[in-house]
């Protein structure tokens, strides 16, 4: 079997080249993904800046244990008068104050002891905490933003490793289906040779086992190369900050080395069990029209993945609308989608191609090919499909939720300016009305044991709030908060107006709070609302403001830059949040993997398929039609196929944006489709400039 395996691999070269290139191309994405995430599963230790100089450092208490974890506090609590004078009689003291904490009279966020720790940790007690040695590290400014520079990177390597996957996997099974589909009459002479199913089989599982360990050596070469390539990338690209390497992990490599084996021998696994059941008369008298195209284990799988597909969607719409928001379920939820009609391509094949206009002769022509030859036709189409549904669900998915946030953000204010800014001074401005806000969280209970967190603002003019702000109020009346009240959204467990609620404010305080009004929940960035005085320490980041009849704009722009320090625009360009430069990167990363392999799987396929045309192309020339028509008619059939995989991928993109534009619907919130055309036309451009020349340059050698 492996002496017919290494011939078949000499004899049909071509066949496998595009097996090859896809396979090392994704072990290779796999391997740089993996090299990069094993970089990001730890920040580099950075050793003690601030108080280098103090064996023990003391910060104010900054978190609260409930429910059996520790949470850490929005408003850390300083180191109070009181326990400075205590800690100077143990020895030298050192102060100073971390960027953004509060620094006042009641004392100071940190401070460095010379003195014994034993002695430090008995007069601190409860009133605070004390550091020794590196941890240290935790009184420096910002001491976890090097842990929290990667989560985005993490994030991003880990879908882009997924789709990387997902795309081999089905790039590969496709691909080996198709080369099988084209051998049958081969396989049929096997079998009338003597040759039983289970050699037939055990000789292309050979094929896939070779093919796959050269592939995967080959890619584990390229992540090597590639690893610190996307490594600067990252970082250039604002993702990954500065200081971010590839480290020296040994697990990428095996990762990804044995998964490209496993794709391979699992691609072509099935189309083996095809294979050996062909019968020797049966494969000889196939017809050049497709029949049987679609087994019966095919079509329940299709139709399975694209009930399950379908039921998720609705499950989610059900009982979280919210989550369909997420970038984490709109991209992995439409690849069931895709799988699901990629397997049933070729029942959608002769139905979409009756549907699109094609005129005159060459029409019918291409028409009649199409859909006589729909396991060439799906196999083109196939990795448009993914494509055009990923480009389109991804994005469009990112963009619209987007859209919907500047829509919703726009419709809850009627100020005329927002003033932004960190630690702002809210002085009052004649001819303007002001509405300072402050960022600030909360903690509630759910349920016996878990706490959750919501991020808050703190209102600190409930009745300038009440008169600028337009929100979506569900019940009750915003007009009622005060500093005994909270505005909550449909979020919470408990949303009754006038019921009371048990929190933990920012600085860790108890408070109970009674239910002023319950809003809608949005796309998510409504409420909670406290006042100002249940979170003294938050700094004012936002005023917004709204002008009087006859107040100049011009002047009271100016007054209120002068008197805040921040930064002054119109309201509706403050209310209009954009997809960020890093989000928008890391979509196209993962988009590019996909065109990546598409256009593989479009050169490969078509060159397979071509070389095999020769009596049908003959046959033509000889019925009188000339070598351009014979051209003309290849690249139009090229265009058709391209053109249904991407019908088929703008039909997923539409079940998934509808069921996105179902959900904003749901949760109260604007409805703001955004389609990325550019990136979609761009995509089948290179599709489709891909696809014809790959069939013409083939064809030119079957004639």
């Amino acid at each position: 079997m492996l002496r017919l395996a290494i011939s078949g691999l000499r004899s049909r070269w071509a066949s496998f080249v595009g097996s090859f290139i896809a396979l090392a191309l994704g072990v290779g994405l796999l391997a740089t993904m993996g090299l990069g995430l094993a970089s990001t599963f730890e920040a580099p230790e950075r050793a003690p800046q601030r108080f280098a100089a103090s064996p023990v450092v003391v910060i104010g208490q900054d978190t609260f244990t409930a429910g059996g974890r520790t949470h850490e506090l929005v408003h850390p609590h300083p180191v109070d008068a009181g326990l400075l004078r205590d800690l100077r009689a143990l020895g030298e003291v050192r102060t100073g104050g971390r960027p953004g904490a509060p620094v006042d009279a009641r004392g100071v966020d940190a401070v460095g002891v010379d003195a014994d720790p034993g002695a430090v940790r008995r007069v601190v007690g409860d009133r605070g905490r004390v550091l020794t040695g590196d941890e240290r590290r935790q009184a420096d400014p910002e001491p976890e933003r090097d842990a929290e520079a990667l989560v985005m990177v993490n994030a991003l390597l880990g879908t882009a490793g997924g789709v990387t996957a997902f795309v081999s996997v089905f790039v590969v099974a496709s691909k080996s289906a198709f080369a099988v589909a084209l051998r049958r009459r081969e396989f049929g002479l096997l079998r009338l040779a003597g040759a039983t199913p289970g050699q037939v089989r055990r000789a292309l599982l050979a094929e896939a086992a070779i093919v796959g360990i050269a592939a995967s050596a080959a890619g584990c070469a390229l992540g090597a190369w590639g690893a610190p390539v996307l490594a600067r990338v990252l970082v250039d690209g604002g993702i990954a900050p500065a200081w971010f390497a590839i480290g020296d992990a040994g697990w990428p490599f095996h990762t990804a080395f044995w998964t490209g084996l496993l794709v391979a021998v699992t691609g072509a696994w099935a189309a083996a069990r095809r294979a050996g059941r062909t019968g020797p008369v049966e494969a000889l008298r196939e017809a050049d029209v497709d029949q049987g195209v679609l087994p019966v284990g095919r079509r329940l799988l299709g139709a399975a993945l694209l009930l399950t597909g379908l039921g998720l969607l609705g499950w989610t719409l059900l009982t979280d609308p919210s989550d369909l928001l997420k970038r984490k379920t709109y991209t992995t939820q439409p690849m069931i989608m895709i799988t699901a009609v990629a397997l049933l391509a070729p029942l959608l094949v002769r139905p979409v191609a009756r549907a699109l206009p094609l005129p005159g002769v060459t029409g019918m022509l291409v028409r009649a090919s199409t859909t006589a030859a729909l396991r060439r036709t799906a196999a083109v189409a196939a990795p448009v499909l993914v494509t055009v549904a990923m480009a389109g669900s991804l994005i469009g998915s990112a963009e619209t939720v987007t859209a919907s946030e500047a829509a919703e953000a726009r419709g809850q204010t009627a100020a005329d300016l927002v003033v932004t800014g960190e630690a702002l001074t809210p002085a009052p401005v004649p001819g303007a009305t002001l509405s300072p806000t402050a960022p600030t969280a909360v903690f509630v209970r759910d349920g016996d044991v878990a706490v959750v967190r919501y991020e808050t603002r703190a209102v600190a003019d409930p009745a300038a709030f009440a008169e600028l702000a337009r929100l979506p109020v569900v019940a009750g009346d915003v007009r009622d908060l005060n500093d005994g009240s909270i505005i909550v959204n449909e979020d919470w467990e408990r949303r009754t107006v006038g019921e009371r609620v048990d929190v933990r404010l920012g600085d860790g305080r108890r408070a109970s709070l009674r239910i002023a009004a319950v809003l809608a929940l949005g796309t998510g960035g409504n409420g909670p609302y406290v006042t100002a005085a249940n979170a003294p320490a938050a700094a004012v980041d936002r005023i917004d403001v709204r002008l009087a009849p006859d107040a100049d704009p011009a002047a009271v722009t100016a007054a209120l830059r002068e008197a805040t320090g921040g930064t002054v625009a119109p309201a509706d360009a403050r209310a209009a949040p954009a997809t960020s430069p890093q989000t928008r990167l890391g979509l196209l990363v993962v988009l590019g993997i996909a065109l990546l392999y598409t256009v593989i799987s479009l050169a490969s396929t078509l060159l397979m398929a071509t070389s095999v045309r020769g009596r049908e192309l003959r046959s033509l020339r000889l019925a009188g039609a000339t070598r351009a028509q014979v051209l003309r008619v290849v690249a139009v059939e090229t265009l058709v196929a391209v053109g249904i995989g991407a019908v088929l991928g703008a039909a997923v993109t539409a079940v998934n944006l509808s069921g996105l534009a179902a959900a904003l619907a749901a949760l109260s919130a604007p409805v703001t489709l955004a389609l990325p055309w550019t990136v979609l036309a761009a995509s089948l451009a290179a599709c489709a400039l891909v696809a014809v020349p790959s069939a013409l340059l083939m064809c030119r050698r079957a004639r």
